[in-house]
């Protein structure tokens, strides 16, 4: 491929092996959404079974295969622990990063390949995600390779990306790059190159990789299969709200925002230029990206479920029209650098601001928390003097970059080690193991029961949030243990129920109870 620095390969490779793969066993698994990923890989393991996922030893459907499968294979090269159940999903952020510094510098120029990967690199959402054992990485490498590949041409390997991002999440992973596709194909009044796309013997080659899988559940669970993984976990998630509370029609807004930190400042600046400051050619090529993100951000904000990590597929086209405006501001040294330098203030006062805020809601790493704001203050003050003063594009955008390196080291080495307790119950559940009689019969709190299974091997009886679980598990007088987060204790409403109801220990928000 032309266009390649080896000096910059060499930056972006360690940058990227660092930043994500820094602290990746230094923390517990999150609850509940990591413990999934790796109880589900462990019982493969256990039951030798690589078809059909299971969790507290009985089938599920919520996900397809591909991730577990990684998470199997890293337990077998490493061992069992946080680090093996996160390091596929790290690998595949930073062969992401790798992948678009490949692409975008053939797409428009190597320094805009250069940039696009080091904005991606060092933005918290990425960073973050790429050390959780989650799918979202791992969907997204495969996701962005398949529109990358539409953009080179490559259309064979195109299929077999969306082939295997189904295999990853499901019909999402051919529903989101064929829309952005055709979309594209349509503003640019280019519908005959769908000709051109060998679209039904691509779609062979898609069925035959991304298939498989799919009839063989069927073949083994049948309708309930259907049901539950297309009915549920696609089509009722979309139309109904998993979580009420997030049905906001500016919910993603401060997830962008924070999610884009460091270079949130830039962002607005970025978009506007790729429309009105690039060349003919390259506007067709930037229309792509902007439709890229802008259809990822209206169909998860249509939605009826929202999570953080639902829009991370949008990122890297965002990071390619930051990456390509920071290449062209390195050219043009005379263009007004104003639009940068308040969204810098603005960013950077909120962050900051945002960092302080959060750490006195966590007493235990409010020193680390003030570091970390001042920290924030100070680099925004730096570069925004490079950019007033000395109009030093270069190395206000490496300043954003170390910004990003430092929130990330920050956080993971000196936030989140004090605080993991609040966010996994990992620390509960040595609790319950070395001072409990685990042969009576134990209900646990939805929330924490993956962790709870992962960390102990124990199930225990589901309670649902929010229900009366809680109440019939306490209110029936035979002897038991119940673990379950303060929040839902206080919903208790029979003071009977906590009659013979004793607090074993409780840390963090989270207890157990003995029922004697």
């Amino acid at each position: 491929m032309k266009n390649l620095n080896l000096q910059s390969l060499i930056i972006i490779a360690v940058l990227a092996l660092v930043t994500i793969l820094w602290g990746i066993g230094s923390v517990p698994l999150f609850d509940p959404d990591e413990p999934v990923y790796a109880e589900t890989a462990r019982e493969m393991i256990k039951y030798n079974d690589y078809l059909s996922p299971r969790i507290f030893d009985n089938f599920w459907y919520d996900k397809p295969p591909m991730y577990y499968w990684l998470v199997a294979a890293s337990i077998g090269l490493f061992g069992d622990g946080e680090a093996a159940a996160r390091f596929p999903a790290a690998l595949m952020a930073v062969a992401t990063s790798v992948m678009l510094y490949f692409s975008v510098s053939n797409i428009f120029s190597e320094r805009a390949g250069f940039w696009a990967s080091i904005v991606l690199t060092t933005c918290v959402e990425f960073f973050y995600l790429g050390k959780a054992a989650v799918t979202d990485t791992t969907l997204l490498f495969f996701m962005t390779a398949a529109l990358l590949c539409y953009q080179h041409k490559w259309y064979w390997v195109m299929y077999i990306a969306m082939a295997l991002a189904t295999v990853t999440k499901g019909p999402i992973g051919i529903v989101f790059p064929g829309a952005i596709i055709f979309l594209h194909l349509l503003f640019t009044g280019n519908l005959r190159e769908i000709l051109k796309m060998h679209v039904i013997r691509g779609l062979v080659v898609y069925f035959a990789i991304a298939a498989p899988w799919y009839y063989l559940m069927y073949q083994a669970h049948g309708m309930e299969f259907i049901n539950t993984f297309l009915g549920f976990h696609n089509l009722t998630r979309f139309t109904t709200p998993e979580h009420p509370d997030r049905v906001l029609w500016w919910y993603y807004l401060p997830v962008i925002i924070l999610g884009m930190f460091p270079w949130t400042g830039l962002l607005l600046q970025s978009i506007r230029a790729s429309i009105s400051e690039a060349s003919s050619e390259e506007l067709v090529k930037m229309s792509f990206f902007n439709i890229w993100w802008v259809f990822v951000l209206l169909f998860f904000s249509i939605s009826q479920t929202k999570l953080v990590s639902y829009i991370l597929p949008m990122f890297p086209a965002l990071a390619i029209i930051i990456g390509w405006n920071l290449a062209r501001l390195e050219k043009q040294r005379g263009e007004s650098l104003l639009s940068w330098v308040i969204g810098t203030v603005i960013m950077f006062g909120l962050l900051g601001a945002g960092w302080l805020i959060g750490g006195n809601q966590l007493p235990e790493a409010f020193l680390e928390a003030s570091v970390l704001s001042g920290t924030t203050f100070v680099v925004g003050l730096v570069i925004i003097w490079f950019l007033w003063r000395e109009r030093d594009v270069i190395f206000a955008g490496y300043l954003h970059a170390a910004m990003g390196f430092l929130t990330m080291l920050i956080a993971f080495s000196f936030i989140l080690p004090p605080v993991a307790d609040r966010f996994s119950v990992k620390t509960m559940a040595a609790e319950f193991v070395a001072g409990c009689d685990t042969s009576k019969p134990l209900y646990v709190d939805k929330f924490l029961r993956p962790g709870f299974m992962y960390y102990t091997g124990i199930a225990g009886e589901e309670m649902l949030p929010k229900t009366d679980a809680l109440q019939k598990a306490v209110s029936d007088a035979a002897p038991k243990y119940v673990v379950v987060r303060r929040l839902e204790f206080k919903r208790l409403q029979n003071p009977e129920a906590i009659q013979n109801l004793r607090i074993v220990k409780e840390k963090d928000g989270i207890m157990i109870l003995e029922k004697y």
